[in-house]
């Protein structure tokens, strides 16, 4: 039986969580309770499957020593870590075909931490109060399905059954699905190769993406916009890709100098510990993107700067911030355990980075370039410099034929994965 595990604060969510195992019940499905609370539940609140004080010991805590300590953050935080390891447990026991937790602030942040871990692909429905704000910290890279609330989470009245009903209706049938999916194990489709993107290096994207489906491929773009890298770095930490052909590197401008873009500071680095067969390229590294132009900040005034649209500013990297650069991306690659290349391409690594463009500085780029150079000394990496231009079609199918080798060489090499 599919089974819908439901993660919930039961010291002041019980009868809404006694509520959806009924619902989630009537709909088929099975339910594991995992009490996140900390605080003692009252009277007539339904008991966890897995209580609280296992949810704390998980975490290695004691769960009245955590009451006792009167610390709120740091008793919400512990068992934040609980309730992710036994969810991931249950995961790896087979018993995990969709998780939904109906949450305020705490126990969003508690239930989202357990879901962002899990893989793509297993259902998350999380209901919450703070889904009409920004929910970037509860998504994350994730496929979290979040809905708001509308009103509080306390009680069961006309509002709160509509949309809890419709929450319980939607986990149990993506669990359904799961489980049947799982049954069948229907068999795996082309190999999935992850791509990175953006405006001005999509020439180079979709030419190499052609020839990636020629030779068998499947590939999933990722838009270089923070959430686009952290996306790719997770499938490629879960074993989902066979190959990345990391073309838009630009993320790791933005963490450096300050853009708005970031993906945080393990950008590039998935690929590499997990062994996944990579090609690298330094697509868009010229420059760091910024909000509206009055949202530049008035440290950067007398930079070289580009509106891309009403919404965009960019900035060009100077040559210094391309060595740091540069030597970032080397000392991230060069600890890769997998086959890993970069392709340089002489004539510009975006589309405004070309002879008469706007951001065109061959200076910056070969400072960027040089100090890859003497990051990768030494190391397996295969480093190669392009005559041609990012987006040049020349450039784009020598990379997706170079990220073929790799795979295939591997494949060869380790032929049960």
């Amino acid at each position: 039986m599919a089974t819908v595990v439901l993660v919930g604060t039961l010291d002041t969510k019980g009868a809404e969580y006694a509520w959806l195992t009924e619902r989630i019940r009537e709909l088929g499905c099975d339910v594991v309770l995992v009490d996140a609370g900390v605080m003692p539940s009252p009277l007539g609140s339904p008991a966890g499957d897995i209580d609280a004080a296992a949810v704390a010991r998980r975490a290695g805590h004691g769960l009245e020593a955590l009451r006792a300590a009167g610390d709120r953050g740091a008793a919400v935080t512990a068992m934040a870590e609980g309730v992710e390891r036994i969810v991931g447990d249950l995961h790896r026991e087979g018993q995990v075909h969709a998780v939904l937790a109906v949450a305020g602030s705490g126990g969003s942040f508690i239930a989202a931490r357990a879901m962002q871990a899990l893989p793509i692909g297993v259902p998350k429905v999380l209901v919450s109060t703070m889904a009409s704000g920004d929910v970037s910290p509860y998504v994350g890279s994730s496929d979290i399905t979040m809905m708001y609330s509308v009103v509080d989470v306390a009680g069961i009245n006309s509002v709160s059954s509509q949309i809890l009903g419709n929450a319980a209706a939607a986990a149990a049938g993506m669990a359904i699905h799961r489980e049947q999916s799982l049954k069948r194990s229907e068999p795996q489709g082309r190999p999935l190769i992850g791509a990175s993107m953006f405006g001005v290096t999509t020439a180079a994207v979709d030419a190499a993406r052609q020839r990636l489906d020629e030779l068998g491929y499947e590939v999933l773009v990722f838009h270089a916009t923070g959430a686009g890298g952290r996306a790719l770095e997770k499938l490629a930490a879960g074993g989902f890709l066979s190959g990345v052909l990391d073309l838009t590197t630009t993320e790791l401008a933005d963490e450096l100098v300050g853009g708005v873009l970031s993906a945080g500071p393990d950008r590039l680095t998935a690929a590499g510990r997990g062994g996944v067969p990579q090609v690298v390229a330094p697509g868009a590294l010229d420059m760091v993107n910024f909000g509206a132009a009055d949202t530049v900040p008035e440290r950067f005034a007398h930079r070289h700067l580009l509106v891309h649209n009403p919404t965009v500013t960019l900035m060009r990297t100077t040559p210094e911030e391309m060595t740091e650069l540069g030597a970032s991306m080397g000392r991230k690659l060069a600890s890769a355990h997998g086959p890993t290349a970069v392709l340089w391409p002489l004539g510009g690594v975006s589309a405004v980075d070309a002879p008469g463009g706007p951001f065109h500085d061959p200076e910056a780029d070969a400072a960027g370039l040089a100090s890859l150079r003497t990051a990768l000394r030494g190391s397996a990496v295969d480093l190669r410099e392009i005559g041609a231009h990012l987006n040049d079609p020349s450039f784009a199918v020598a990379a997706a034929d170079h990220l073929h080798q790799l795979i295939t060489a591997r494949s060869r090499s380790h032929p049960n994965g």
